[in-house]
């Protein structure tokens, strides 16, 4: 993640609005708002939720479905965070799972991001980064979120 003192949004009374997104981001919202589309085809929701450790709004992104029994489950597959003039998009995997996702249909460029995340904290997960400004890196963040779908069920 970038600076915190550069992360946007943080009024705790005031939850993001388009209007405000459009104001921050300006040429990202186009980018911002081609992710918002590819949600219902990716299977997934993202909500704002206030984030106390930072003082600022990020978005969840979730994947929800039914077992073969029938259980009701969900898994946050992103966390979404704003800047002035772009967003960042962080995706956490599991460090078991770093060798399956350098086999996945992504650029060499995002396989360094993946190569080079350190994992974080006591849990063994290491979080991959985009910061994005233009539509060019959410083909890669679409398949590597298809991944963790499928990897972390």
């Amino acid at each position: 993640m970038n600076s915190n003192e550069n992360l946007q949004l943080k009024n705790p009374e005031v939850m993001p609005t388009r209007e405000m997104l459009e104001n921050i981001l300006g040429g990202s919202y186009a980018a911002y708002e081609a992710l918002q589309d590819a949600l219902p085809i990716l299977e997934m929701e993202q909500e704002w939720q206030w984030y106390t450790p930072y003082k600022a709004w990020f978005a969840r992104g979730q994947h929800f479905w039914t077992t073969k029994r029938g259980t009701k489950k969900e898994k946050t597959l992103y966390w979404l965070y704003v800047y002035e003039g772009y967003f960042s998009v962080a995706i956490w995997f599991k460090e078991k799972n770093r060798m399956e996702l350098l086999n996945a249909n992504v650029s060499e460029k995002t396989k360094q991001l993946i190569g080079d995340a350190d994992t974080m904290g006591k849990l063994p997960t290491f979080p991959v980064v985009f910061d994005i400004k233009t539509i060019e890196p959410l083909t890669e963040i679409y398949e590597l979120l298809d991944c963790k779908k499928r990897l972390e069920r």
